[in-house]
């Protein structure tokens, strides 16, 4: 480690700080966020245009001095758009690789579900193994490697709606949401002049988000917590509205999640409030309702919040942060 995990913990907090200078009102949703980043998963940000997507994820790419690419999926871009591709030199005879824009360590795929199935699935290889295959050579992604996804839930004209199997791929679902009344004044305040994109310092290294990566990974997680989060996921798949529960992979999820943000709280334990803060955002992209369920108005939030509510809470043992 390049610094102690209370330093670290405390850089973590200023990276928060000054994401939301920008992103005004949504400090949960900011929080989930960076927790995505921190464990090393990818979000997806499901909401209406202009809510501030774009702005977040070039803010996190300024505070923590990352390299930054936005994609903006439609129904004609290509996995080469993404990913590079192979061009013959004339001068040398040689083909040379020129590299996409996954070749960043934060990335912005916007409207992803604009994009055809063959296109969405060339992101797959870059968010679960961090590398990229092209013409049988393999090459590896930058780390930090983050994916913020987005998809606007309303308009369906010419989207590709999201497998199941890539859905499960996200750690996190997110949404941003309307401002309040008075957060949007102060949006329109903090515009007035200019964007407040510029006023973000960048306040660590992208060396350093690989060093919180790996000390939230050595957060303690008590075994009665384990057991904690898997009776919650084995509730999803015997609930009477679900159709399809969640996998093994949102245990885990909800495992590295949690750990994430007990770290951002400089804790060096998990405690069940972090295990039901990050709980809904992990889950409720995983879970398929049953048609009538869905149609008569249930939803997979709803039925993680009246799961959570029947779970027992465990008494765990702490361990402090060192």
């Amino acid at each position: 480690m390049s610094m102690d995990l209370k330093e670290l913990a405390g850089t973590s907090r200023k990276v928060l700080e000054e994401v939301e200078k920008v992103i005004l009102g949504k400090g949960a949703t900011v929080e989930l966020a960076f927790i995505g980043l921190l464990s090393g998963g990818h979000i997806l940000i499901e909401d209406i245009p202009g809510v501030g997507k774009t702005t977040l994820a070039k803010s996190f790419a300024r505070a923590i001095g990352a390299t930054f690419s936005r994609i903006q999926f439609t129904p004609d871009i290509l996995p080469s758009d993404i990913t590079g591709v192979n061009i013959y030199n004339q001068k040398t005879g040689d083909f040379v690789f020129r590299p996409g824009p996954v070749f960043n360590n934060i990335i912005l795929a916007d409207e992803v579900n604009r994009g055809t199935p063959k296109t969405q699935a060339s992101l797959l290889e870059c968010m679960e193994e961090f590398q990229v295959t092209v013409d049988g050579e393999t090459r590896l992604v930058p780390r930090p490697f983050f994916v913020m996804a987005t998809e606007n839930p309303i308009e369906f004209h010419g989207t590709y709606p999201l497998p199941e199997a890539q859905l499960d791929r996200f750690l996190l679902r997110i949404s941003l949401g309307y401002p309040s009344k008075y957060e949007e004044i102060s949006i329109m305040d903090s515009q007035s002049l200019e964007h407040p994109l510029r006023t973000i310092g960048t306040v660590c290294s992208s060396e350093e988000i690989l060093d919180m990566q790996s000390a939230s990974k050595q957060v303690y997680m008590d075994d009665s917590l384990k057991g904690y989060i898997v009776d919650m996921v084995i509730k999803t798949r015997s609930h009477l509205a679900v159709q399809l529960g969640a996998s093994p992979r949102g245990s885990l999820g909800i495992m590295r999640a949690s750990k994430a943000r007990a770290f951002l709280e400089q804790r060096g334990f998990v405690i069940p409030d972090d295990i039901k803060f990050v709980a809904d955002s992990v889950l409720n992209h995983r879970l398929i309702l049953k048609p009538e369920e869905a149609m008569s108005g249930m939803t997979a939030s709803r039925v993680i919040s009246e799961i959570m509510s029947s779970v027992p809470v465990p008494v765990s043992r702490h361990v402090p942060l060192r």
